[in-house]
């Protein structure tokens, strides 16, 4: 009779978690970042921005947003966040990309407070 070879070890137990789940679980937690982030942005254009009488929306230039020193504490990654607003149709701004200096006169319009 045959002897099971002595270094054999059992098949590793399964995660109650997929690879599925833990990337799910990582979508939502950075989609939830992404929305702090963003409400975020909306209180920072509303201190440091000014109401436009003509059409009633608050709108601060990119470069007071740049360098403001709370907003430097606050946004990691600032254009990202101004990409990720004006994607959710939170902002507008004329510029498909934003760099400072070069675009420090765009308006950041808020268009959902």
């Amino acid at each position: 009779m045959e002897s099971a070879p002595e270094n054999v070890h059992p098949p590793p137990t399964p995660s109650p978690f997929s690879h599925s789940d833990a990337a799910s679980t990582h979508n939502n937690t950075t989609k939830r970042n992404v929305e702090e982030e963003v409400e975020r942005l909306k209180i920072e254009i509303k201190r440091l921005g000014t109401l436009d009488p003509k059409d009633g929306k608050i709108k601060v230039p990119f470069g007071v947003i740049v360098k403001d020193d709370a907003c430097a504490n606050i946004f990691e990654a600032l254009v990202g966040t101004l990409k990720a607003a004006k994607k959710r149709k939170v902002v507008f701004y004329e510029s498909e990309l934003l760099l400072q200096g070069v675009h420090d006169k765009v308006d950041i319009v808020l268009l959902i407070e």
